[in-house]
């Protein structure tokens, strides 16, 4: 057990008023990594899919997360480490085109990437029962252990290419079922009819996976958190609002090279 007793001399020297246990989440493990997806196929729903078929060329125009499907299971053999299993979803906007004089066509698709890290959660043998918790079966697997939480931060991803090719001229890669809710957003079933044509796209992931555990940790407090700011009521005048708007000095005058640290001479 560590010491939780403070002398004067050490709470007058660092500034501190008392020592202070409190319930946190402590960082064990974590990871980051920068991925370029390459060719991932993008599934569509039927009647998107016909829009598809018909076109000659495509360009992909952003891509963003709709969620990320998380499972931690334990290691056999290897105590305290995680696999942590990650299913990512992107909603993908394309730009499809049928000829050299027609307009484009924008499209919404899904795209699904999967990955595993192994971290490290360290090991925890107790269960975990919480006030305001009441359940008819209050039976408990004698297994049950409190196991770590994973979590992943994905910063907004890079729309790099994409491709159209002839199905099934590209190996179409087995991917999981797309949830029910997923579908839901794109009015069908994705990838249930018959295609003539694939769309594959590069994307670029940014990611830091984490394992976390919750733990009681002894920190030194110097106070409470009062807020020093008065709450300002906004105004409902939208000129009010305007005019506490800085200048858009930047917009109009862009910085020079020398500007931005560095020569900025290529060289």
């Amino acid at each position: 057990m560590p010491d939780n007793d403070f002398t004067p001399e050490q709470e007058a020297q660092d500034g501190f008023k008392e020592a202070v246990c409190i319930d946190a989440m402590r960082i064990y493990d974590s990871c980051s990594d920068k991925d370029c997806l390459e060719d991932i196929r993008v599934l569509f729903p039927a009647a998107r899919q016909q829009l598809v078929d018909s076109a000659t060329s495509v360009r992909i125009k952003d891509v963003s997360v709709i969620t990320v499907y998380v499972d931690l299971q334990p290691i056999p053999f290897n105590k305290g480490f995680y696999s942590v299993d990650m299913t990512f979803f992107f909603d993908v906007c394309l730009d499809l085109f049928g000829g050299p004089t027609t307009c484009a066509v924008p499209v919404n698709g899904v795209s699904v990437f999967n990955k595993k890290v192994i971290l490290y959660g360290s090991e925890g043998n107790v269960k975990m029962y919480s006030s305001g918790s009441y359940c008819d079966d209050v039976t408990m697997p004698e297994d049950e252990k409190v196991l770590p939480k994973a979590t992943v931060q994905v910063a907004e991803p890079v729309a790099l290419s994409a491709k159209l090719c002839e199905y099934p001229s590209m190996p179409c890669e087995p991917y999981c079922r797309i949830p029910d809710c997923i579908c839901q957003r794109y009015g069908g079933d994705l990838d249930s009819s018959p295609q003539r044509n694939c769309v594959f796209v590069t994307i670029g992931l940014f990611i830091i996976v984490q394992i976390v555990r919750n733990v009681q940790i002894l920190i030194p407090a110097y106070d409470f958190c009062v807020p020093e700011k008065e709450c300002v009521t906004s105004s409902d005048n939208p000129c009010d609002l305007f005019q506490r708007i800085d200048f858009p000095t930047d917009e109009f005058f862009p910085p020079k090279p020398t500007d931005l640290g560095g020569c900025g001479c290529g060289r």
